[in-house]
C-alpha cells in the first residue's frame, strides 16, 4: 500500500479474528514505530506486549476497577459516560483482542506523552500496512496493581500512555466523515 492507502485503512478496529498475531510481526511493528520523532531525541517509549488473553482480561478488570474507584469520588469525571459498561463483568475494555501492546513513557522525559503518542501513531500505521487492525484503548491505561505492573515490566519511572489492541480484523469499519479543514490563518 502507498501511504495514502495506509492512512485510509487505519481505523479503530474492535472485532478481531480468533487467531494470534505472531510475536515476530509485533516486533517488526515496534521496530517501525521507533522511527517516530521525539523531543530532544529522548525516545522515552517502552513496550509491554501481551499475547495471553487471560492477562489481557486481568488488565481490563484492573483498569475498570481503578476507573470505577475514581468515579466513586468524582461522579462527574470525564469517564462518567462509561460507568455502565465499566460495571459490567462481561465488558472487556480490550474487546477480547488477541494481542495488547502497551506503550509507556519514561516520566522524567518532559514530553513523554507526546512522544509516545507519535510512536503509537507510527505503530498503528505500520499495523495497517500489514493488514492488521488496531485501536488505542485509553480505558485500559489504569494499571495500579503492583503485581500486574511488575508482570508487565511497568516500573515506577514509567507511565502507561497508549494501550493498543492488535489483531486480524474481521472487517475494517468505514471512516467517519471528516469536518472541513479549518485553517486559522495563512501568513505570507
Amino acid at each position: 500500500m502507498d501511504f495514502s492507502e495506509v492512512v485510509k485503512q487505519r481505523r479503530a478496529v474492535r472485532d478481531f479474528e480468533d487467531r494470534a498475531v505472531p510475536h515476530e510481526l509485533v516486533e517488526k511493528l515496534i521496530q517501525t514505530s521507533l522511527q517516530a520523532p521525539s523531543a530532544s531525541n529522548m525516545q522515552p517509549w517502552r513496550f509491554s506486549v501481551v499475547h495471553d488473553r487471560e492477562t489481557i482480561r486481568r488488565i481490563s478488570d484492573e483498569s475498570k476497577a481503578c476507573l470505577l474507584s475514581y468515579l466513586d469520588t468524582n461522579p462527574d469525571g470525564p469517564v462518567k459516560n462509561y460507568a455502565a459498561v465499566l460495571r459490567s463483568s462481561n465488558f472487556n475494555v480490550f474487546y477480547n483482542a488477541p494481542c495488547l501492546v502497551i506503550i509507556s513513557g519514561i516520566k522524567k522525559a518532559a514530553m513523554h506523552r507526546v512522544d509516545c503518542a507519535l510512536c503509537a501513531a507510527y505503530f498503528m500505521m505500520a499495523a495497517a500496512d500489514q493488514g492488521l487492525g488496531t485501536c488505542w484503548v485509553d480505558l485500559g491505561a489504569y494499571i495500579e496493581s503492583p503485581d500486574l505492573r511488575a508482570k508487565l515490566g511497568l516500573t515506577d519511572d514509567v507511565k502507561v500512555v497508549a494501550p493498543i489492541i492488535l489483531g486480524y480484523p474481521i472487517s475494517i469499519p468505514d471512516g467517519p466523515p471528516r469536518q472541513p479543514v479549518q485553517i486559522l490563518a495563512v501568513v505570507e
